[in-house]
């Protein structure tokens, strides 16, 4: 994905088809930097309460794709 806004604004976007395409373009180095980004607004303080919930659907999206 050439955007990074596009590529955040898909993964927070709390609706499953968009956060699975965006996750589907990620090359495996690129998915493990966004499941720590992802873990870190979740469970970090500092982050607002509505992009701790997008993030929390981003990881459990994410987690029901196939290996």
């Amino acid at each position: 994905m050439s955007n990074l806004d596009d590529l955040w604004d898909d993964l927070l976007s709390s609706d499953p088809a968009r956060i699975r395409r965006a996750w589907e373009n990620l090359t495996d180095d690129e998915s493990l930097a966004v499941l720590e980004h992802l873990r870190r607004m979740k469970d970090e303080p500092g982050w607002q309460p509505a992009q701790r919930e997008s993030a929390e659907i981003a990881l459990r999206v994410v987690r029901e794709q196939p290996e």
